[in-house]
């Protein structure tokens, strides 16, 4: 059983940890508020000291700006914690400033004594010349470089994330350092955007600051003289002493914090930290010690000038010199290692080597990876499971997974679906926003970015999220980004159905079936039709949107024809006979009356002569005659469609594949049906007839 890595941090099975930010923000709020006692001022007044100089030390070490990522917010949780510090100080000494200069605690009474001697002038020059450097050299300066390195990241970002992606191409790189890469440049932006907002804070502190003293000499002489009958000397003394060491107290800090902000926006990413990095580029070239060792000696005999201090230094400057040519000749006069044993041979290329297509993918671009991202929850990856679970209720067998990847050769917010491989739909899609298609019939436009639904070509705009309800008000049909890209798939899907159906899936299906009926399955397969017969046979009828789902009787149907003929087209319409009322019912569900397009007799004849002449798909037709029937069918598409009837036409046995082939090139929505396959229940209406004359 494990254990957690900090024990005492979990109390009832309660992380405390994640109470540590609440509790201190919380704390710090209070202390504007709630009066404080001198002595727990002290131990915040150290606290805060203590905090500063961990922040410090911790800058120092880290060897990349990431690994202190936090850093943004400690610098407003620190300026935070001195300006409540000194609200609740100020408080103190308004209050018990009358008292002497022990009013508001040890510490800054301390600071206003040990640190400035006692002069109240000394102490203001002082704390003027903090708030200085610290405002005007150090945060200006540490704010510019964040400034500076946040537009400089942004910039460089895109051809991060390629060379990322060509370091994934050629194998250098798995998928997990990928995305960790990733990862690692977009919070690098963040970071140094962060922290050219938090350098505000301090500049905010500096001026609350200079505004805390002056109104805590102010109110403290007025408070001290009209209130406490003290003298002017004796409240100049008093308030000011307190005045003074409450405001360094709170900017050595503050100093201390701006430094470290300094010294991480301004390394330079290594394996190194700062102290090494100093040694290692400042101290360890000897002709550079040399050189201002001579100088310092020159310096030092020009009278007047300091030369023990001097030649100290130059002393010691010359020597650390003559160390470091004594310690590069003795690694220089080293045995040499043996050489170190040549790499091995690289592997000979084998099968390992060579990666399987996808039958089906989807690559998306990097502004919608929240979308599929397995952490984040993506909304498309529920969608995915649920087109795959739909189809396979519908059409009667499971299509292959679908593998998603991200490719920055995309848009940011674009997608592509493959099939084995090859792109077959492509669109982009907005994250946060709402795709709002025109069906026709809206009443009004919307602002946003004008664009074509992906799955339908239909006119469509992507608005924000607020103007959602005004879109479904004015007639559009709205859909979110992950809805866009599953509805895409589920079309290309539903079209590539009989390419999506292998001799694996086609076997998994005769297993299923044989569990149920074993006997039947052993006789047919591949006794009588094989399995590559069987699996045309499938793809035929799902090219034409026929489902599978009843494959005992598909199988029944080839058990009677197969030893007949082999051939996939007419066992095919055998088996469309036999599967007759569920494909009515498909096209006409619940309906009793079949209204339909018909065929002029003398065309029928025309087109049964020409396909036994021929017996290919409108060959034996005369262009005019070709030309004439497929602008009649789609005619009589549109007038079916206008009608809210389905587009269906009926035809002889003999020419229904025929028909249905040649005019699906033209017309894909036609339904092309034989008398055969209508069961007698059903009643036939006319509704329109294609003749064989120009009309």
């Amino acid at each position: 059983m494990s254990t957690p890595a900090n024990p005492s941090a979990v109390l009832g099975g309660f992380n405390l940890n994640k109470l540590a930010g609440p509790v201190l923000i919380i704390m710090i709020l209070a202390m504007m508020i709630l009066p404080l006692p001198p002595f727990l001022l002290d131990l915040l007044f150290t606290f805060n000291i203590a905090l500063a100089m961990i922040v410090l030390l911790v800058s120092l070490y880290t060897q990349e700006a990431l690994e202190f990522s936090v850093f943004p917010t400690v610098l407003l949780v620190t300026t935070l914690l001195r300006l409540s510090l000194n609200v609740a100080s100020t408080r103190v000494v308004l209050l018990y400033g009358h008292t002497g200069p022990a009013a508001a605690g040890k510490v800054i009474e301390a600071f206003g004594h040990f640190l400035v001697g006692g002069n109240y002038a000394v102490g203001l020059v002082v704390f003027i010349i903090l708030v200085v450097i610290n405002f005007v050299v150090i945060t200006k300066g540490a704010g510019r470089i964040a400034e500076v390195s946040a537009r400089f990241t942004l910039d460089a970002m895109p051809g991060k994330q390629m060379a990322i992606d060509a370091d994934l191409n050629a194998g250098l790189i798995g998928e997990e350092e990928a995305r960790k890469r990733r990862s690692n440049i977009s919070q690098e932006a963040d970071f140094y955007g962060s922290m050219d907002g938090a350098s505000k804070f301090v500049r905010g502190d500096a001026i609350a600051g200079v505004m805390i003293l002056l109104i805590n000499i102010i109110g403290g002489l007025t408070v001290g003289v009209l209130q406490h009958g003290l003298d002017l000397a004796t409240a100049v003394n008093n308030y000011t002493l307190l005045t003074i060491g409450d405001g360094l107290v709170a900017q050595i800090p503050a100093l201390v914090i701006s430094t470290a902000a300094g010294i991480v926006v301004s390394r330079v990413s290594t394996d190194q930290d700062l102290g090494e990095q100093l040694l290692g580029q400042l101290f360890m070239k000897s002709q550079v010690l040399y050189i201002t060792a001579s100088i310092l000696l020159m310096i030092a005999l020009i009278p007047s000038m300091p030369h023990v201090a001097f030649m100290t230094i130059a002393a010691a400057l010359g020597g650390t010199g003559f160390y470091l040519d004594r310690r590069e000749r003795i690694v220089a006069e080293t045995p040499a290692a043996p050489a170190v044993a040549p790499p091995p041979e690289p592997m000979e290329v084998s099968w390992n080597d060579v990666t399987p297509v996808d039958t089906l993918g989807l690559e998306v671009g990097y502004r919608l990876i929240p979308l599929v991202d397995r952490s984040q929850d993506g909304e498309l990856l529920r969608r995915i499971r649920g087109i795959r679970k739909k189809f396979a209720q519908d059409m009667g067998f499971l299509v292959p997974a679908v593998h998603i990847r991200d490719n920055l050769e995309l848009r940011p917010n674009g997608y592509r679906i493959t099939l084995k491989g090859v792109e077959v739909g492509q669109g982009e899609g907005f994250s946060g926003m709402y795709l709002a298609i025109n069906p026709g019939r809206v009443m009004g436009t919307l602002p946003g970015t004008p664009t074509h639904d992906p799955t339908f070509g239909l006119p469509a705009v992507w608005i924000e999220a607020g103007l959602r309800e005004q879109a479904q008000t004015l007639g559009y049909t709205v859909v979110d980004a992950s809805t866009v890209v599953a509805t895409h798939l589920s079309n290309v899907i539903q079209n590539h159905a009989a390419e999506l159906l292998g001799r694996d899936e086609v076997q998994q299906l005769l297993d299923h079936l044989a569990k149920e009926s074993p006997k039947l399955v052993e006789d047919v397969v591949p006794k009588v039709v094989p399995l590559g017969t069987l699996q045309k046979i499938l793809q035929n009828l799902l090219e034409e949107g026929v489902h599978i789902r009843d494959m005992k009787s598909i199988i029944e149907a080839l058990a009677d024809h197969g030893a007949r003929t082999q051939d996939a087209d007419e066992l095919t319409a055998a088996v469309r006979v036999k599967l007759g009322r569920a494909i009515i019912h498909q096209i006409y569900p619940g309906m009793n009356e079949l209204q339909l397009i018909a065929m002029d007799p003398a065309l029928e004849q025309v087109l049964l002569q020409a396909t036994q002449t021929r017996g290919v798909e409108g060959a034996g037709l005369e262009p005019g005659l070709a030309e004439n029937l497929l602008r009649q069918a789609g005619a009589a598409v549109q007038q079916q469609e206008m009608l809210g009837l389905p587009p269906v036409l009926l035809v002889p046995g003999p020419l229904r594949t025929v028909l249905s082939r040649f005019l699906r090139r033209a017309v894909a929505q036609l339904k092309v049906i034989s008398h055969e396959e209508v069961p007698d229940s059903k009643s036939i209406k006319v509704t329109a007839v294609l003749g064989g004359r120009p009309q």
